[in-house]
């Protein structure tokens, strides 16, 4: 699998997003499945109803996407966003030995 480093291709800032719902977890994971900056959405158990990971070209698109957009959606309750700093390991080889 190919896979692209965000930083060589512009995007300063990649974070993890964990969102809080009241109400209808499903329809806010698919709300959040169309926004275009996210590409990655889980429905989870714990502390978060969803998780969702980011790539951005800035820390200003990022507080916009989290505050304007998340944040804005009816059933989101809270959000906590962690910043990556630093990728250590990252494999796409489910299944291969």
């Amino acid at each position: 699998v190919a896979v692209t480093d965000p930083l060589q291709m512009g995007f300063a800032r990649q974070a993890m997003i964990g969102i809080k719902v009241n109400g209808n977890i499903r329809e806010v994971a698919a709300e959040l499945a169309t926004m275009h900056q996210l590409d990655y959405i889980v429905i989870t158990t714990g502390r978060f109803d969803i998780l969702a990971e980011i790539v951005a070209e800035s820390d200003d698109e990022l507080l916009d996407i989290v505050s304007a957009q998340i944040g804005a959606l009816d059933r989101v309750v809270s959000t906590e966003t962690f910043v990556y700093l630093r990728l250590e390991k990252q494999t796409y080889s489910w299944g291969v030995r």
